[in-house]
């Protein structure tokens, strides 16, 4: 099968794109390189990968690209940590609106003049931002109170871009919902606003990076976000990378929405005690609250039933095991000034 992957040079799809090529499948990506700019991954030199540097945005570019593909996997998007969503709030909804527009208007024309088969959506768990009821199933994210943040609420609405592509286009889709992509690979991005937590500025605004970076430096209380009682669920980026190369080859998972995570909840005092114990810290971990942002979502916790049922899919990789490999990823980049 060959796949358009837009966003190939990104975070999740330096997992996806390895994983496709794996299992035989032909692969273009494309990236502008707006988030890290030029960055090398492992397959670029792979036979059956091939790489545009070049914009969602550019439609006819897109045309190319995906005239002869059987399927797209719609990654691309402004994405980042919690102080993204609240520095970046209009651009994440115009740009992001724009990038979807795009890549939809060129699948309706592949799929009606070429032979894609399908388009798969990458939304996020930031459609159940409003949503209190525990697991949280896919048909929630419908249900449930709209989201409050500008980032949420474009995710909610790259998913009815699915529904009406099909209903008046008839063009397949499926929806893809990540939670908590846990991996290597991620750096400092270029339009990444610095904060100060504690005595260490932050580059990032992810959970785990931002708390190896302070533990690793010595920070001692460790500053959090919050209470530290928020509830997520860490999902191994290789894991999550297998159920969306299931949602492109299964033909249960048309016209279906997955949440894809592990089924292990874990609280943020939770995670940072196990990054302070395997960082080799002895004295006991003490913590001091910083003030909360707005879009911090206490709870979120994901129905993965669905997935396992029609997919077989299922995140076996332990948090422990996740963050054996991350850690010195991260202390390395670290060192060399990545992050």
């Amino acid at each position: 099968m060959k796949i358009l992957v837009t966003g190939s040079a990104g975070f999740v799809a330096g997992y996806l794109v390895d994983e496709l090529l794996k299992a035989g499948h032909e692969v273009v990506g494309i990236d502008n390189y707006s988030k890290y700019g030029p960055i090398e991954k492992s397959y670029d030199h792979h036979p059956k990968y091939h790489f545009v540097e070049g914009d969602c945005k550019d439609t006819a570019l897109m045309n190319e690209l995906i005239e002869d593909c059987d399927q797209v996997i719609a990654i691309a998007a402004m994405i980042g940590g919690i102080t993204y969503f609240h520095t970046y709030a209009y651009d994440l909804l115009a740009e992001n609106e724009r990038i979807i527009a795009s890549t939809f208007d060129a699948a309706i024309w592949a799929h009606q003049e070429k032979h894609l088969e399908k388009i798969n959506v990458l939304s996020s768990s930031m459609v159940y931002e409003s949503c209190h009821d525990y697991p949280s199933k896919e048909e929630y994210a419908y249900t449930c109170p709209p989201p409050l943040s500008t980032y949420g609420f474009q995710k909610l609405a790259c998913e009815y871009f699915a529904k009406g592509a099909w209903e008046q286009y008839q063009l397949p889709y499926t929806i893809i919902r990540p939670f908590n992509c846990v991996g290597t690979g991620e750096q400092r991005a270029k339009n990444e606003k610095e904060i100060m937590s504690g005595n260490v500025k932050l580059a990032m605004s992810h959970v785990v990076p931002d708390l190896v970076q302070k533990i690793y430096k010595g920070q001692d209380p460790l500053h959090i976000l919050g209470s530290g009682e928020q509830i997520r669920h860490y999902t191994y980026g290789g894991d999550l990378a297998k159920g969306i190369r299931l949602c492109v080859e299964s033909d249960k998972a048309v016209n279906e929405d997955f949440n894809l995570s592990t089924p292990v909840s874990t609280n943020v005092k939770e995670l940072a005690t196990m990054i302070w114990q395997k960082l080799g810290k002895k004295n006991e971990i003490s913590f001091i609250s910083d003030p909360a942002y707005k879009y911090d979502v206490q709870k979120r916790v994901p129905s993965v039933e669905k997935a396992t049922r029609l997919l077989g899919f299922s995140a076996g990789t332990s948090l422990s095991d996740t963050l054996d490999e991350v850690i010195p990823w991260i202390c390395h980049q670290i060192d060399i000034g990545n992050i």
